[in-house]
Parts: C-alpha cells; sequence; structure tokens
C-alpha cells in the first residue's frame, strides 16, 4: 500500500489541525474529495466494497472487506469495515474530541480501518438521517463529520448505522488497478448489512458467498 497522494490529503489536514480537533478536519477533507475528479468507466470502485481474495499475500489485508471511498486516476482511499476493535459510549467520543458531551448518550463501534494514519478517524453513517456535512456515498451510506455525527447520536437524533474507523487504506495511482488485475480483490456491490454488520468477523465470508464462492 502505497501513502501517496490520499495519506498527503490527510497529512496536511493535520498539519492544519491540533490533535484534540484533528477528526473536526473530516469537514474539510470531505470538500477536497468531493471536488476530485473521480473519472469515468466501470474499472473504478468507489462506493463498492472490496473484498479480499483467499490469495492475498499482504497480512494486513487478509480477509479484509473494505467499503471504498474514493478511486480515480489519482489514487484511492478506503475503510476495513470487518475490523472492530471495540465500543466507546458517545459521551467518551465527544470529550476525546474536546467537545461539550453532558447527557450524551449511546455507543458507537470502532474499527481498524486500516494501516496508513492510524490516528486519523473517519465516520461512516446510514443516511436515514440529514447531516449538513456529510458526503453520500451511494447505496445508503455517507462520510460524515465525527463531531456533527456523534452529536446526534448523543441527544437520540443519530443515523440508524455507524461507525468510526481509525486509519485507512490508500493506494497509489494505478496501484489499486494493478492489484485488481492480478486477482487480489474482488469488487460487490455495497450494502448496508455488510459495512455495518451485526457480526463483522463473519462479513469476508458472507461476501465470498455473495461472490458465489461456497467456502
Amino acid at each position: 500500500m502505497s501513502l501517496n497522494r490520499p495519506a498527503d490529503l490527510a497529512r496536511r489536514l493535520g498539519r492544519r489541525c491540533g490533535l484534540a480537533a484533528v477528526l473536526l478536519c473530516l469537514g474539510l477533507l470531505l470538500l477536497l474529495m468531493a471536488s476530485r475528479d473521480t473519472g469515468a468507466g466501470d474499472r473504478f470502485v468507489a462506493g463498492h466494497l472490496l473484498v479480499a481474495s483467499e490469495s492475498m499475500g499482504d497480512p494486513r489485508f487478509r480477509q479484509s472487506v473494505i467499503y471504498m471511498i474514493d478511486h480515480s486516476d489519482t489514487g484511492a482511499l478506503g475503510l476495513i469495515v470487518n475490523r472492530p476493535v471495540a465500543k466507546v459510549p458517545i459521551a467518551a467520543a465527544l470529550k476525546g474530541l474536546g467537545l461539550e458531551a453532558e447527557q450524551a448518550e449511546g455507543e458507537i463501534p470502532i474499527y481498524q480501518g486500516g494501516p496508513v494514519e492510524p490516528g486519523r478517524g473517519f465516520l461512516l453513517h446510514s443516511t436515514d438521517i440529514e447531516a449538513s456535512n456529510s458526503r453520500p456515498l451511494g447505496a445508503g451510506i455517507a462520510l460524515g463529520a465525527p463531531a456533527e455525527i456523534l452529536r446526534l447520536i448523543g441527544r437520540g437524533e443519530g443515523p440508524r448505522h455507524s461507525l468510526l474507523a481509525f486509519g485507512y487504506a490508500g493506494w497509489g495511482p494505478g496501484q489499486l488497478d494493478g492489484e485488481l488485475a492480478r486477482a487480489d480483490w474482488f469488487v460487490i456491490p455495497a450494502e448496508i448489512d455488510l459495512v455495518f454488520a451485526d457480526d463483522p468477523r463473519q462479513s469476508w465470508r458472507q461476501a465470498m458467498t455473495r461472490r458465489g464462492i461456497d467456502l
């Protein structure tokens, strides 16, 4: 996996923000990513699930299921959605951002989103609620500003599904295309029940089954 363009973008945002407010930079990240030309043609897989094949040689991505946020001629970025780490109270997550957390209720699952920039957070959520700073990605899924979504969840007004991932998977120009050609990955449509799975540790096997492979 290459740092290249996606990591450069995240790193520039990190330099502009203090550590306590790093997740608040996601709003700017959304604007920058939304302005990029994602190209055309079937080879671009943004908005789909990238699933590691049985022959995946990189142990960091073995049996991983990745929701692809961005894929273009300049690189690609996605979040692993089947590696849960813990569930944390919304109040604790808000306090970690240096935000007011009084009377905030509920929990949110935390995921290992990938090996690049493991301290950087991304929040995926379902689109059953309207959020001003969220970027719709398709299939009823959006990339949201963590502070905004966490506040909504804490007030009992949040989306039905959400997850907070730290780190991401990143590819340089043409790199993912080469890995796809080498059959390291296959692509399936993104579905809510796989992105926000009740048992994410079973998501890889479920994705293989949906491709028509019986394990």
